[in-house]
């Protein structure tokens, strides 16, 4: 018998500064049994960091979700869909294949990468010039330590506050606060 996903549920109040984006989101996350509370805070964090896309790219008309994950290797981890179905952002976490990626870049308008483990380093040395053709392809890095310290805020049921401000996200509840400055590699 299979293991089935957690449900966590997240209020989310975004103010991102940076954008003039400021709106709350009720969001459902499926933790994967094989995924860590680190990897699904990371992706809320990148849902966080992406969501004022929702208005630059579909002027408030679209969806910003949650995709299936790990569970569905054909699906994003998070991404932003206009009211035609069509996938504006792509979002990927972790340390995903060069072949995946550019299937993404296909399907999207934009995939944003947010990589996260203290082993990026050695992932982007053996992958940089595989990327480097795909246009549509942004890579970010989430420095290991605050990875690991958003996992400290994963909770079933979650009041969480985002503040993007010069391009850094603070992440805070009643559990603490995150502070997480993330770089661009392309």
């Amino acid at each position: 018998m299979a293991l089935k996903s957690t449900i966590f549920k997240a209020n989310l109040a975004i103010a991102d500064i940076d954008h003039g984006y400021y709106a709350d989101h009720a969001l459902t996350l499926a933790r994967h049994p094989s995924e860590t509370d680190e990897r699904m805070m990371v992706r809320l964090a990148a849902l966080a960091l992406a969501a004022h896309q929702l208005n630059d790219l579909c002027n408030g008309d679209g969806t910003l979700a949650f995709g299936a994950g790990l569970s569905d290797p054909d699906d994003p981890d998070a991404s932003l869909t206009d009211f035609t179905g069509r996938k504006r952002v792509w979002i990927e976490v972790g340390q995903p294949e060069d072949k995946p990626l550019a299937k993404a870049c296909s399907k999207a308008d934009a995939v944003i990468v947010y990589c996260f483990h203290h082993a990026a380093e050695v992932w982007w040395k053996g992958i940089e010039t595989k990327l480097s053709r795909l246009d549509r392809l942004q890579v970010w890095r989430i420095p290991a330590e605050s990875a690991q310290a958003l996992a400290q805020l994963a909770e079933r049921s979650m009041q969480l506050q985002a503040t993007v401000q010069e391009g850094a996200l603070t992440l805070s509840s009643t559990m603490g606060s995150v502070h997480l400055e993330p770089v661009r590699w392309k």
